[in-house]
């Protein structure tokens, strides 16, 4: 049981760590929120949007899904226009010198819904990489091994957010915030870019 669980937390943590859309948001919202209580419809949003997709992956059903054939492209289309829009509203509000995404819970929920979900490489990793792991087991270290992992998802978005809710703190004239804005827009610009050659190869092959 133990090794299941050290499995799961490892592998989790490997997948989760590399910068992506989904923690530059979280961790904007954490940096940008008045209060950290603020942040957490997005914790929340994206660590529950995280346990699903691994639950899903580990009971076969994700697989099943992404073996749609059009489903991929469209996955890389809709996320590279999402991203292109969350970059030019974050760069945008950050010249104008507001509070870019100081987002009211709605929109906190489905922007963290956006970047979670339309995120093919993410979907991919979930089920190559823990659906694949996890046939090692029986049925119920497997569901051992699926609560590991979406257990680091939930301890590292609420970390993430704490993390930048101490810069926030640390920055009062919101210099280095905005900085972090252009940064993360610019960031986000290069996964959409990316996420064009990805579907203009889907759809050529």
């Amino acid at each position: 049981m133990v090794d299941v669980i050290i499995h799961g937390v490892i592998l989790a943590v490997g997948l989760i760590l590399p910068l992506g859309a989904q923690n530059i948001f979280v961790f904007n919202q954490g940096a940008l929120q008045p209060r950290y209580i603020g942040a957490l419809p997005v914790v929340v949003t994206a660590a529950l949007c995280d346990t699903l997709l691994i639950f899903a992956a580990v009971g076969g059903v994700s697989l099943a899904v992404l073996s749609l054939h059009w489903l991929t492209p469209f996955i890389y289309g809709a996320g590279a226009v999402f991203l292109i829009m969350m970059g030019r509203k974050i760069l945008r509000e950050s010249h104008a010198g507001e509070q870019a995404a100081v987002l009211p819970v709605r929109e906190q929920v489905g922007y963290a819904l956006s970047v979670s979900l339309l995120n093919p490489h993410a979907l991919m990793d979930t089920v190559g990489v823990i659906g694949t792991s996890s046939l090692q087991y029986g049925a119920a270290d497997r569901w051992t091994f699926a609560a590991a992992a979406a257990g680091v998802s939930w301890l590292w978005f609420m970390g993430l957010s704490a993390g930048g809710r101490a810069l926030g703190k640390a920055d009062p004239s919101g210099r280095l915030v905005r900085l972090l804005n252009i940064f993360s827009a610019l960031l986000l610009w290069g996964m959409a870019g990316y996420m064009v050659w990805q579907l203009w190869a889907a759809l050529t092959v």
